[in-house]
């Protein structure tokens, strides 16, 4: 098999069928791929083996502050400071928050952030999600017809996690923009500019915000976190900003895309299709194999904190360590028949979410708009059917499996 590059994980080709370009990567490649560049940050290791993967996520060897190297110039000198990645990662450097840092520092702000995501909390949202979902699709109900992404996917997480945080309806749009901007240029290297940019009003927004939560406190989870910061002084400005900037962007865009490419799966497998319409008590386990099978982060990153030994490869201190969520995924020492869609599979130990510290925080959330949106979609509409042929849809150029549209009908 030909040298991998960073482009073979984004190209239209393989993301029409990950599953197949990830599964023929590890029948062909070393368990630790390198990679001679990663969108213009420099060299990175690939890790594809599901208990690799693990070690990665939880071995505290493997950072996520970038900061805690030194001297930290050296690492800034190594990239190409105009690339959109590079601007990327210099403005998250500068915007700390608990997916760019490590404890004790992770510890505090995953504890101020989790406090809107207690298992009560979550709960207590159900029926208001279901509210959304049954109004998103009475909305296309007398069409016949829909774009699954831009009608359904989409606005349901939007709306969910736009309502927690207190922040009205008529901006929720301006979240999709500018997430759409950020993961489209992050992959242009000349889109510097446009980065930079679409981070300043995305900022901006989220300080204009603040203004009217302090002057008019409500119980949502900007007011509460924006008491954090002045009242116990556990946030700094740029803390604060970028927590909530995280809970925007990390709050829809991933279960947007975990929806849209779970129907997809499910199209595409028909005979699942109908085994979970037929048998709703199904859905808890078809939701895990539709994390394990289609979910939307495909590539998760680490840095060595120190020199570190793997498969005989020594990776040096500092330098970036990826590993694929995907190919762990689809690990046959893990997984029984993992190319396969099963959605009565008991054993899922899928990484979709990750592990460890870093186990994303919005899990619970995301599995229940899943367990709503699937569930309800199917029995609303059970003729629903692709519109035009697969071969036909088109993928984001994207580090998320993502789809641009996926019409539908039923």
């Amino acid at each position: 098999m030909k040298k991998v590059t960073v482009d073979d994980f984004s190209s239209p080709e393989n993301m029409h069928d990950v599953i197949g370009f990830y599964k023929k990567l590890t029948e062909h490649q070393e368990p630790l791929i390198r990679l001679d560049d990663y969108y213009g940050l420099g060299p990175a290791w690939v890790a594809l083996r599901h208990d690799d993967v693990v070690t990665i996520l939880k071995d505290p060897r493997f950072l996520k502050d970038v900061r805690k190297f030194t001297p930290l110039q050296d690492k800034k000198d190594s990239i190409d400071d105009s690339t959109s990645a590079s601007k990327l990662f210099e403005w998250m450097m500068n915007m700390p928050n608990m997916l760019t840092v490590d404890p004790p520092d992770h510890t505090r702000l995953r504890r101020l952030a989790s406090k809107a995501f207690t298992p009560r909390m979550i709960e207590n949202l159900r029926p208001r999600i279901q509210q959304i979902t049954n109004e998103l699709l009475d909305s296309v109900e007398g069409k016949r017809n829909m774009d699954l992404v831009a009608d359904f996917s989409f606005p349901l997480p939007i709306i969910v996690i736009s309502e927690m945080l207190g922040i009205p309806p008529l901006d929720q749009k301006r979240f999709r923009d500018w997430t759409d901007k950020l993961i489209k240029a992050a992959m242009d290297p000349s889109q510097g500019a446009v980065v930079m940019e679409t981070l300043k009003e995305f900022i901006d927004y989220i300080k204009k915000m603040l203004v009217e939560k302090r002057n008019h406190p409500d119980d949502d989870v900007m007011s509460a976190l924006l008491q954090a910061h002045e009242q116990e002084d556990k946030l700094s400005e740029n803390e604060l900003l970028s927590t909530i900037w995280l809970l925007i962007t990390a709050g829809h865009e991933t279960t947007a895309h975990l929806i849209s490419n779970g129907v997809l799966a499910l199209l595409k497998h028909p005979e699942q299709m109908r085994l979970l319409r037929d048998n709703p008590s199904l859905l808890p386990s078809a939701v895990e194999e539709l994390l394990r099978y289609a979910g939307p982060v495909m590539i998760g990153g680490r840095f060595a904190g120190e020199d570190i030994i793997m498969h005989g490869k020594m990776i040096p201190k500092g330098e970036m360590v990826l590993f694929s969520l995907v190919a762990a995924n689809i690990d046959s020492q893990k997984f029984s028949y993992p190319e396969g869609l099963d959605i009565t599979r008991e054993e899922n130990e899928h990484l979709t979410f990750g592990k460890g510290i870093h186990h994303c925080l919005g899990a619970p959330l995301a599995r229940m708009e899943a367990h709503i949106a699937f569930g309800t979609l199917l029995q609303r509409f059970p003729d629903l059917r692709l519109a035009i042929e697969s071969e036909q849809l088109v993928y984001n150029n994207s580090t998320l499996r993502s789809l641009k549209s996926l019409p539908v009908i039923f």
